[in-house]
C-alpha cells in the first residue's frame, strides 16, 4: 500500500474543484461569445480526463497542445493534469521544422490541434501519435464522455506542464514546471496584484503557450474569480473592453501599450476614465520610463506593476505603482517567499551599486531542463539558486535594475558595455517609439554599438538628437556609432525582442557592402 503525506497536493485541478464547491453557478471563463460556469469547466475537465484514460493515456505521459487561445485550452491543461499527464504547451506560430525538434524532444504520446494549426503536423508524425483536433472531433468525444471522475493521487512536485523557452539565443529549451510551482506562484500572484479574488473579474489576452499568459489566465480560475480570455489583440478593442468598467485587472506586455498610445487622440480621449481598473500589470519585457509615465497619465496612478520574471524562476521581482516615479528603470524587489543575489563571475555577491549576474530562489523554480542535465547543473547551482543569465544592479533601497542579458552585453574596446542603459536614453528621445541596441563587429573596436529605432506613427526621429542626448548622458564609449530606423523590432510571442536577428541583420549588411 503507498503511503501518501497526510495533506491535500496542490494541483492546478484541485484549485478549480474547490473554487466550484464555492462558486458552481458563476461564471468562470469567458471566451468570444462563449462562457462557462464554474459547474460546467469542472464537467467538461471530468470529460477530458475521461477521454485521456479511455486512449490508454496514464501519469508520466506527455501531451502537447498547439493551439491558440481558446476555451478549450483551459479545459485540456486541468483535465489532463488531473491525470499526472504532462503537458507541453507549444507555440501555435512554430514552423513544421521547429515543430519537429520540440515533438522529438518532448516525445508526446498524443498531440492535439486546434484547425489553425492542424497542418503544422506532418502525416508521419499524426500516424505516430494520437491526433485530436479541436473543433467537431472533440466536441463529439466531450459529448460521449462521462462527467463522472475522481481524480487519483498526483504529487504537487511531479511536473504538470513542459514550457518551451522563447529562443532568443538559440533552440528553445523544454523548462519542467510542478504543480506546487505553478499554484504557489498564483498565490503570490494574489498576495501580490490583489486582484483574482472571488470579486475580480480579470482580462487575460497573453498566448496560453507562455508562462505568463497561462498564469494570468488561470490564477483568477483559482480563486473563484473571473477570467476573459481574448484569441488576438486589438488596441482600439482593448481600450473599449476596459472601458466598459466590469475589469479589474488585465496583463500587458510592453508593445500592447506601444499601440494603444499608437491610436489617434479622439479614440483615446473617447475611453479615459471609463474603467474600473484596480491593478494593471506588465511583463514579459522592459516597460520604457516613458511608456511608464503614458501609462500612469492615461489610466492613472496606484495602478501599474511591472514584474520581472523568468519561465524558470517564475516570478522574482514587482515594481509597485507607488515606486514607479521615484524609482526609474527600476523592477522593484523581490516577490513575497523570493530571494535573490547578485554575483560576480566567481560566484561571489556583489555590492550595492555594482552590476552582478542576477540568481534567485523561491518555492517557484522550475524542475529543470527537459533532456537537459548539463544545461541544468549550469542554470541550477548549489543551495537552489537559479539564474537565466540576467545582469543587475541593486541599489540601498533594495530595489533592483536590469542591466542587460549577459549575452547580450557588448564589449567594446576591451569595456563591457550594458544596451540596456543606452536604450533608456535613447527612448526619451521625441517621437521614438522602441529601441534596441546591439553589438555589430568591428575592426577596431572589436564590437561598436548599433541602435535600432522604431518611431512612433508619423514622427519623424531626428538622429543628430538621439546621439546629442546620448552624448550628454553618457560615456563616449556608450554612444551608437550606427542608428537604423525600422518598423518594427523582430519580437518572439512573448514579446522579448530578437536581438539575436538584430544582429544578423548587421552582420549581413556588411557581408553584401
Amino acid at each position: 500500500m503507498t503511503n501518501h503525506p497526510a495533506r491535500a497536493e496542490l494541483t492546478l485541478g484541485r484549485g478549480i474543484r474547490n473554487a466550484n464547491a464555492r462558486s458552481t453557478n458563476k461564471t468562470a471563463l469567458i471566451f468570444e461569445n462563449r462562457s462557462l460556469t464554474y459547474s460546467q469547466l469542472v464537467s467538461r475537465i471530468n470529460k477530458t480526463a475521461n477521454i485521456a484514460a479511455g486512449l490508454g493515456l496514464r501519469f508520466g505521459d506527455t501531451v502537447a497542445v498547439l493551439s491558440p487561445n481558446c476555451l478549450e485550452y483551459v479545459e485540456l491543461v486541468a483535465g489532463l493534469s488531473d491525470l499526472g499527464i504532462i503537458v507541453a504547451t507549444l507555440n501555435p506560430r512554430l514552423t513544421r521544422p521547429e515543430l519537429e525538434r520540440i515533438l522529438d524532444d518532448c516525445r508526446p504520446k498524443a498531440i492535439v490541434c486546434h484547425p489553425s494549426t492542424r497542418h503544422l503536423v506532418s502525416d508521419e508524425r499524426a500516424r505516430d501519435l494520437k491526433l485530436f483536433e479541436l473543433g467537431t472531433q472533440w466536441d463529439d468525444l466531450l459529448a460521449q464522455a462521462s462527467d463522472s471522475f475522481v481524480p487519483g493521487y498526483v504529487p504537487e512536485d511531479h511536473t504538470f506542464s513542459i514550457s518551451y523557452t522563447s529562443g532568443t539565443t538559440g533552440m528553445p529549451k523544454g523548462v519542467m514546471l510542478s504543480h506546487r510551482g505553478r499554484g504557489l506562484a498564483f498565490l503570490i500572484m494574489q498576495a501580490e496584484y490583489n486582484c483574482f479574488g472571488y470579486r475580480d473579474h480579470f482580462l487575460a489576452l497573453s498566448p496560453q503557450y507562455h508562462g505568463a499568459g497561462f498564469a494570468f489566465c488561470y490564477a483568477p480560475l483559482v480563486f473563484g474569480g473571473t477570467t476573459t480570455l481574448l484569441g488576438h489583440y486589438d488596441p482600439e478593442f482593448m481600450i473599449s473592453r476596459i472601458g466598459q468598467g466590469d475589469i479589474d485587472g488585465v496583463f500587458m506586455v510592453p508593445t500592447h501599450f506601444h499601440r494603444i498610445f499608437d491610436l489617434p487622440q479622439a479614440t483615446l480621449d473617447k475611453w479615459k476614465g471609463t474603467h474600473r481598473l484596480r491593478t494593471i500589470i506588465s511583463n514579459a519585457a522592459a516597460l520604457p520610463q516613458t511608456t511608464k509615465e503614458q501609462i500612469i497619465d492615461y489610466f492613472g496612478e496606484d495602478l501599474l506593476n511591472e514584474s520581472y520574471g523568468s519561465t524558470e524562476v517564475g516570478f522574482v521581482c514587482n515594481i509597485r505603482p507607488e515606486d514607479h516615479l521615484r524609482k526609474p528603470h527600476s523592477v522593484g524587489v523581490p516577490f513575497y517567499g523570493i530571494e535573490v543575489e547578485l554575483r560576480d563571475e566567481n560566484g561571489e555577491p556583489v555590492p550595492n551599486g555594482t552590476p552582478g549576474e542576477l540568481f534567485a530562489r523561491g518555492p517557484t523554480t522550475f524542475n529543470g531542463y527537459l533532456n537537459r542535465p548539463e544545461e541544468t547543473a549550469e542554470a541550477v547551482k548549489e543551495g537552489g539558486w537559479v539564474t537565466v543569465g540576467d545582469m543587475a544592479i541593486r541599489d540601498d533601497d533594495g530595489f533592483h535594475y536590469i542591466v542587460d542579458r549577459k549575452k547580450d552585453m557588448v564589449v567594446s574596446g576591451g569595456v563591457n558595455v550594458y544596451p540596456r542603459e543606452i536604450e533608456n536614453v535613447v527612448a526619451r528621445v521625441e517621437g521614438v517609439a522602441e529601441v534596441a541596441v546591439v553589438g555589430r563587429p568591428d575592426r577596431e573596436w572589436g564590437e561598436a554599438l548599433h541602435a535600432f529605432i522604431v518611431p512612433f506613427t508619423g514622427a519623424e526621429v531626428d538622429a543628430d538628437l538621439v546621439i546629442k542626448a546620448c552624448r550628454t548622458e553618457l560615456s563616449g564609449y556608450k554612444v551608437p556609432r550606427g542608428i537604423s530606423f525600422i518598423g518594427e523590432l523582430p519580437r518572439n510571442a512573448s514579446g522579448k525582442i530578437m536581438k539575436r536577428e538584430l544582429r544578423d541583420m548587421l552582420i549581413a549588411e556588411a557581408r553584401g557592402s
